[in-house]
């Protein structure tokens, strides 16, 4: 595994297991299945409404690999139930007893709500306090970012945002690196809403190094240094989705595969809170 050092020291994996859309027993499997995979990152939220099945996932799959709660890193998010600074208090404990642990590695804000710097304050007690090891936002634009910003104490060390190759947003990474902000990607495979599959240019490099077009993504993002937390609950696919370091893309493979940009969201309500003002 490979990491990359948020903007307080604090070493986050390049690759974690997403668990959107995955339920009860399902979920549980899935997670621990993930972790005796060697996935180091397990990445969770209360809008899920399923992390306390994430929870039991990472105690099963800790049991099963042998593993340490320190040799994970465990994200999750507070959602719009928890807006204000008392009640995003009262998520981050509940997120605490969801996962069974006594300190998350990363805590998030998950969308741009109105009440955002607010809650944020919250986070930003509980980094102090050494509950959370880093704090940061999602789904955030460039406009939002820049306000949020500008009102908080601490540069949220990870904006986790819509990734893929068919929408990097590249510049806007480079953006809040700039800053001292990484960019993590979700739906890191376009959510299937791209296809990866059939797609032309990543065929050609997958099969020069005997790779999946899948992995020739993933390979692409994290390449470039964007974290991304893939989701399967195949225990075959989650191990290809996890081998992403035994083959390097070229510069000249980069650059191709930088032309599949298509500059367009492929979920439009993140366009529709832009222009509702979300952000402000």
């Amino acid at each position: 595994m490979e990491y990359i050092t948020l903007n307080n020291g604090v070493k986050m994996p390049l690759v974690g297991f997403g668990t959107v859309q995955m339920f009860d027993d399902v979920c549980v499997q899935a997670v621990a299945d993930a972790i005796v995979n060697g996935y180091p990152m397990i990445d969770a939220a209360h809008m899920y409404r399923n992390e306390a099945e994430v929870g039991k996932g990472i105690k099963l799959g800790l049991e099963r690999s042998g593993k340490k709660r320190e040799d994970l890193f465990i994200v999750s998010k507070v959602n719009d139930k928890f807006t204000s600074y008392e009640k995003t208090w009262e998520g981050v404990k509940k997120s605490l007893e969801n996962l069974q642990t006594d300190y998350l590695d990363l805590y998030l804000v998950h969308e741009p709500y109105p009440e955002a710097v607010e809650m944020y304050r919250a986070l930003e007690e509980a980094y102090e306090q050494g509950i959370v090891r880093a704090i940061g936002i999602s789904n955030f634009n460039k406009l939002g970012y820049d306000r949020f910003c500008s009102q908080v104490k601490i540069i949220p060390m990870i904006n986790q945002i819509e990734s893929n190759v068919f929408y990097p947003q590249n510049e806007f990474k480079k953006y809040m690196a700039e800053k001292g902000t990484c960019a993590e990607a979700w739906a890191p495979l376009s959510s299937g809403l791209g296809d990866v599959a059939g797609n032309e240019i990543l065929t050609k490099i997958a099969e020069k190094y005997g790779k999946t077009n899948a992995q020739v993504a993933l390979r692409y993002l994290v390449q470039s240094g964007t974290p991304c937390i893939p989701r399967s609950k195949n225990p075959e696919r989650q191990k290809q989705n996890l081998d992403l370091f035994s083959f390097a893309l070229t510069e000249e493979e980069m650059a191709e595969i930088s032309t599949i940009d298509g500059g367009k969201t492929f979920h439009d309500w993140m366009d529709e809170w832009n222009a509702e003002g979300w952000n402000k």
